[in-house]
């Protein structure tokens, strides 16, 4: 069976180093050491891999989240110019008599003066979401009147081309300050 080796002032199991009454493996100290260094390293490794790993896949995600934000709000400010192309139709479609044909600022778009009872072609002016903001950039003309809105973001569009018939002007522009909504001529 088992018997006890003394070496030095450490008392050593011989027979494979095994104890038979609690299933303790008793190694020298010298290699005690060894296996406990070659372990924390080995496993310092695999979390620095495992770190790095986490890392390439949170940028990854980031530029996928990033892509498909800016499409959202692209989608967004072409559904909300929309709605600015067919308030500025239909003011010009509803002016009575010789009165001008395109408002002077947007808040008449909300509730139109030419008219005594409420009379609305926008419940409310959308913030662009290109910039955040409520500001838009408007195209006027000589007296002043709006005939048409566009974000003022500088930023440069994923979409450039599939647009719908209203908006096939807006093939390979630059930035989102050429999208300019105006209502159809005539």
């Amino acid at each position: 069976m088992a018997r006890n080796i003394k070496t030095g002032s450490r008392e050593v199991l011989d027979d494979m180093n095994h104890s038979p009454q609690n299933n303790i493996v008793v190694l020298p100290e010298a290699k005690r050491v060894l296996v406990f260094r070659r372990e924390r390293g080995f496993t310092y490794v695999g979390v620095l891999v495992l770190v790095a790993l986490i890392g390439i896949a949170l940028v990854a995600f980031g530029q996928v989240w990033h892509t498909l934000q800016k499409q959202e709000k692209e989608q967004e400010l072409l559904f909300i110019g929309q709605q600015f192309r067919l308030a500025l139709s239909r003011y010009a479609k509803h002016t009575p008599g010789n009165m001008r044909r395109a408002p002077r600022h947007l808040e008449e778009l909300l509730q139109d003066p030419r008219y005594p009872g409420i009379q609305r072609y926008l419940r409310k002016i959308d913030m662009d979401p290109m910039t955040g903001r409520a500001e838009w950039g408007l195209i006027a003309g000589p007296s002043g009147e709006i005939y048409g809105v566009h974000s003022l973001s500088d930023d440069e569009p994923l979409k450039k081309r599939n647009f719908g018939l209203e908006d096939r002007h807006f093939e390979s522009k630059m930035k989102y300050s050429d999208w300019v909504f105006m209502p159809a001529p005539g």
